[in-house]
């Protein structure tokens, strides 16, 4: 690993490494935890960030440098009870400036607004931030003074604030500055926003900014949202479209290739065929749910015999989470509206 020329190398044997180990401790506790507010556990985001490193090679080619350089003060530092936390630090680092790379990208494609990897830092602080507010909320009558502090007033019993907060977007600035305040006499460190770090700092005096991120970060996560509720239908009509999809599976490449302006469901139908099969997978799984008596053993995973994960179907396919899912409620829509169409033509 210290070999630059080896680098490609390096980082396949890491990859191939690590990528065992993930899926090994995939069922457990750590594994199953949420890895970010839009439904995807640690597991699985640790698995496409070990993906996105393959494909942004920089950030492993950054970290070989780290690693020599350090080696080069200190020799073989990882052999040392104190070097093991020093190399999980760069280990880290690395992973952590992937991450923001890939949500800021993320948030691009789902938005259609820039966004860099510095801003996407933020906008997890205020997440995070926001998550523990609601948490406080949810546990005011333990937390009464804090939530009163956060609040800017004495609580008399039930705080109407609690109710009113249903979403990020609703978490109001002020509350977020307040929460900051207290955690240095409720939480034994200051908050982030009352640090002497620079790049929070500033924030404190500026609600308005902090006010409009919160909103945006409402949206994106709206859109990238993986409660797939708005998307399910009920069983009588998943096995209707399913029956509609197997029935004229095979006419639709020939309808697609020789129609000048096929019927909507049939345009439909045929973009679906037309994509890979992970994005495929991904469209079944929200029709019919990750395991149905229709589909074809090779496409279920050998040991839960259901559909790969959201995080493996996106592994698969090459591409982010967010990008998926985004490709797959297109492809519904896209379904849904030639049933629609077709069926109102019927009348």
């Amino acid at each position: 690993m210290l070999d630059p020329s080896r680098a490609a190398e390096s980082l396949e044997w890491y990859a191939d490494a690590a990528g065992r180990l993930l899926r090994d401790h995939a069922r457990r506790a750590r594994g199953e935890a949420p890895g970010n507010s839009y439904g995807d556990s640690a597991a699985e985001l640790a698995l496409v960030l070990l993906y996105e490193l393959q494909a942004q090679t920089a950030d492993w080619a950054a970290f070989l440098g780290a690693l020599a350089a350090e080696h080069a003060r200190s020799g073989a530092f990882w052999r040392e009870e104190s070097g093991q936390g020093m190399l999980r630090k760069k280990v880290n680092d690395m992973f952590a400036v992937l991450r923001d790379k890939v949500d800021s990208d993320n948030y691009q494609v789902a938005t259609g607004q820039p966004c860099s990897p510095n801003k996407i830092y933020t906008y997890r602080m205020l997440d995070t931030a926001y998550r523990e507010i609601a948490q406080l909320f949810a546990n005011w009558e333990h937390n009464a003074v804090q939530v009163g502090a956060i609040l800017g007033r004495e609580l008399h019993g039930f705080p109407i604030e609690v109710r009113q907060m249903r979403c990020v977007a609703d978490c109001r600035a002020e509350w977020l500055i307040r929460w900051s305040e207290t955690l240095e006499q409720f939480g034994g460190a200051p908050g982030p926003l009352h640090t002497r770090s620079k790049r929070f700092a500033s924030m404190k005096n500026n609600p308005g900014k902090i006010a409009a991120m919160l909103r945006e970060i409402g949206d994106y996560e709206e859109l990238s949202s993986n409660q797939d509720g708005d998307w399910q239908l009920d069983e009588a009509e998943s096995l209707s479209w399913m029956e509609d999809l197997w029935r004229v599976a095979d006419e639709a490449q020939k309808v697609a290739e020789a129609e000048v302006c096929p019927s909507p469901r049939k345009a439909g139908l045929a973009a679906l065929q037309g994509e890979a099969l992970p994005v495929r997978l991904a469209v079944f799984q929200v029709l019919l749910g990750p395991a149905d008596d229709s589909y074809p053993e090779e496409w279920l995973e050998p040991g839960s015999g259901e559909l790969p994960s959201m995080a493996r179907l996106a592994e698969m396919a090459g591409i982010s989470v967010p990008t998926l899912r985004k490709r797959r409620n297109e492809l519904i829509e896209k379904l849904k509206y030639g049933l629609n169409a077709e069926a109102g033509s019927t009348r």
